[in-house]
């Protein structure tokens, strides 16, 4: 795994054009079984893909915490929100919560997640390759292949499944 996280960052910037033209054909002319076809790819990567192994995502980026996150993590800790956003967040040039630091808080050494039953919905989504309308999420995709294996492996399986 270690060897795929250090090459990704160039296997996704030599197919960033090749990915930023792909997707906007995608999004003039998804296909109808787009969904289908993108939960397919997706539950079949993560039947080989192990997070633990990688846990990329959780040390290279910060989730956005939605006012909902933040009501449920604090409660989980025994918290009120407030504390708990003084704490571990601050606001973002967005104007929303993200983690005052990478890698995450929560990530313990062995990869594992200590908040994993509560974690942001951005974590739980993550890398979005199983979402509704997957076409809208482009620009969000393009960043995710630069520090997910899985999702570079779902977007070159989706470029030769599907032709545009």
């Amino acid at each position: 795994m270690q060897n795929m996280l250090n090459i990704l960052p160039k296997l996704a910037k030599d197919k960033h054009k090749e990915n930023k033209d792909f997707f906007k054909r995608l999004k003039k002319k998804p296909p109808k079984q787009l969904d289908y076809i993108m939960q397919e790819l997706h539950d079949a990567e993560f039947q080989k893909t192990d997070c633990l192994a990688c846990a990329n995502c959780c040390k290279t980026t910060g989730p956005l915490f939605t006012n909902k996150d933040v009501e449920r993590i604090s409660k989980h800790f025994k918290m009120k929100p407030q504390p708990f956003i003084d704490q571990f967040l601050r606001i973002d040039e967005d104007n929303d919560y993200v983690l005052q630091s990478v890698p995450c808080t929560f990530l313990g050494a062995d990869n594992y997640c200590s908040i994993y039953e509560v974690r942001p919905k951005a974590c739980s989504e993550f890398p979005h390759t199983d979402r509704k309308r997957f076409q809208q999420i482009s620009n969000l995709t393009m960043k995710n292949v630069e520090i997910c294996p899985a999702a570079y492996n779902i977007v070159e399986e989706m470029k030769k499944r599907i032709k545009l």
